[in-house]
């Protein structure tokens, strides 16, 4: 670990691993050199330059991974950076998020990994914040989903708590959630339900229903959690009476943000939203160079 003390604190404090962090980020820097050298940077800047940078907002949006762009920083030798916002804040067009000075060298290796990270995971702490937004007034909870991009769930997920979101499980290891498949393999929804009781009594069970007789059923099962799949408006409001309280119920499939609200007001305890990781857009952020003349 060579990560600075201050920022392994900042990390943790994100509810962050610092050295899947640090890892993370030295990949993304051996990606970019491929075993050689920044040739443009090597070719036209003097070894001895230094340079201040600031990174900038260019459209408005929740600010999230300044602590894995300092991450990217230190990992190249630049260790002077100051960050300006908290991880969730608000920015606008303009705002300055982080101010760096180093080696010119080694700000511009560090330049687009660390935009990368601060771009994807802005965008997710800003289209989960739209969602949260838009349910505010009811009781129901944006959750995620585990379309991740593969080995980088830890900070999406992470981006989506910035963006005011509630994580649903990390790994298959963490809770149990049978679904359409697990159902037919297992000869039904109630025998699936009881093999996981069974073999996993203290792992947390969510099943998916396609019926609401499939929902009485895991009622009278003793079921905690009930995600409703694919369930209209209609049949939505119909679980909630049904249920009367006495499970969870998440509802997932067909979800968008025109909807969200109806289905928020429905009574439902969850919003299951897939696209929180998948399809966030980017929020624009650069890298620009203080004319120091």
């Amino acid at each position: 670990m060579t990560l600075s003390q201050k920022l392994q604190d900042a990390i943790r404090v994100c509810d962050l691993e610092p050295t899947y962090v640090e890892d993370l980020a030295r990949r993304t820097i051996e990606e970019d050199l491929a075993g050689g050298v920044d040739v443009t940077s090597v070719a036209t800047i003097p070894d001895e330059q230094v340079s201040t940078g600031e990174f900038r907002a260019r459209k408005p949006g929740i600010i999230a991974g300044l602590v894995v762009a300092a991450t990217v920083l230190e990992v190249v030798g630049v260790n002077d950076y100051e960050i300006l916002y908290s991880e969730g804040a608000r920015v606008e067009i303009g705002s300055t998020v982080l101010r760096a000075r180093g080696n010119t060298r080694n700000l511009l290796l560090a330049e687009r990994s660390a935009l990368n990270f601060l771009g994807t995971l802005s965008g997710i702490a800003t289209l989960t914040h739209r969602w949260v937004a838009e349910v505010a007034h009811t009781k129901a909870k944006i959750r995620d989903t585990r379309k991740t991009t593969p080995l980088l769930r830890e900070l999406e997920k992470f981006a989506v708590r910035v963006g005011g979101g509630t994580n649903h499980r990390m790994s298959l290891s963490d809770a149990a959630l049978i679904k359409d498949n697990h159902i037919v393999a297992a000869g039904g929804v109630v025998a699936a339900f009881a093999a996981i009781r069974s073999n996993f009594p203290d792992v947390p069970v969510e099943v998916e229903v396609d019926t609401l007789e499939q929902l009485q059923e895991l009622i009278t099962a003793g079921a905690d959690l009930i995600l409703l799949d694919n369930m209209n408006l209609e049949q939505t409001r119909a679980a909630v009476a049904m249920s009367a309280g006495r499970v969870k119920l998440e509802s997932s499939g067909g979800l968008t943000l025109e909807n969200a609200k109806a289905y928020a007001e429905t009574g439902v305890d969850y919003l299951a939203v897939g696209a929180l990781t998948h399809s966030a857009i980017v929020l624009d952020i650069g890298l620009d160079f203080k004319d120091e003349k």
